[in-house]
């Protein structure tokens, strides 16, 4: 979902996925640049990726299969005694959430950009995607777009529940953006990122353009604070070393099941 611009996000994944050795292998689809689309009986699960630019805009071309997509994996999961898995991060997590229907998509005042505290619902409380993190946990957090007002029937209907939500802001009015949803028991996403490792944003802060650009946004202390956060072992560390694992090993160990049960 990069869209062909420079990322860390990527090599992040990458890294994550090659800490299972050889219990997975793994294709790259460039679905905004060149519209490739997985085929979906081929693979067990998905990782989509977070992405630039505006979540309600596309070309009729990419987009369209990408939702396309979607439904294909919903409708083979609620068919196929074999289910197919797929994280959702940021930008995608914002399109699956238009696609379904279950909040409203908008441009933020303001960048959404640094190390945040993610507070779990009450339904994240128990969901095995946050297995192993405090509530609060911290993770890198990068947008101009939210999802917020959640459609309550639709999340009944559908039977997704949020597990997520942002920051609590007492000094400011707007409402807390839904900051990852369980779309069902295999499709669950987050609109931060969780693949980010220190190594990462330490590399894109040092950017000059970036780093005047938080200064000027937030101020120098902000900035320094976002240094000190990222040498923590207990925030963005902990939440890279631990969220997309959890989906993973949690993933896998169900299609195993689903496999050695279509064999009874």
């Amino acid at each position: 979902m990069y869209d062909g611009e420079p990322n860390q996000g990527m090599r992040c994944i990458i890294d994550i996925v090659k800490g299972f050795g050889t219990e997975l292998n793994y294709k790259i689809f460039d679905v905004r640049g060149k519209a490739e689309i997985p085929e979906i009986r081929d693979f067990d699960l998905f990782i989509s990726t977070g992405g630039p630019g505006n979540p309600l805009e596309g070309d009729n071309n990419w987009d369209l299969k990408f939702f396309d997509f979607l439904d294909q994996i919903w409708i083979w999961n609620q068919n196929d005694p074999i289910k197919k898995h797929i994280l959702f991060i940021c930008h995608s997590f914002q399109m699956a959430c238009k696609h379904f229907g279950l909040g409203e998509i908008s441009k933020r005042k303001s960048t959404s950009f640094g190390v945040m505290t993610i507070h779990k619902s009450p339904d994240g409380m128990e969901d095995p995607l946050f297995e192993g993190l405090d509530n609060p946990f911290w993770a890198v957090d990068s947008r101009d777009y939210q999802v917020l007002k959640p459609h309550k029937k639709k999340f009944k209907l559908l039977g997704a529940k949020i597990i997520a939500l942002e920051k609590i802001r007492n000094h400011v009015e707007y409402e807390r953006a839904l900051m990852a949803i369980r779309f069902s028991d295999e499709m669950v996403g987050t609109q931060f990122h969780p693949e980010a490792d220190p190594v990462s944003f330490l590399a894109h802060l040092k950017k000059h353009e970036v780093r005047e650009k938080i200064i000027e946004l937030k101020g120098k202390a902000k900035f320094r604070s976002m240094l000190e956060d990222l040498v923590d072992e207990n925030k963005v560390y902990k939440t890279n070393e631990t969220l997309i694992p959890n989906f993973l090993r949690q993933s896998i160990a169900k299609i195993v099941a689903d496999k050695e049960g279509a064999l009874i």
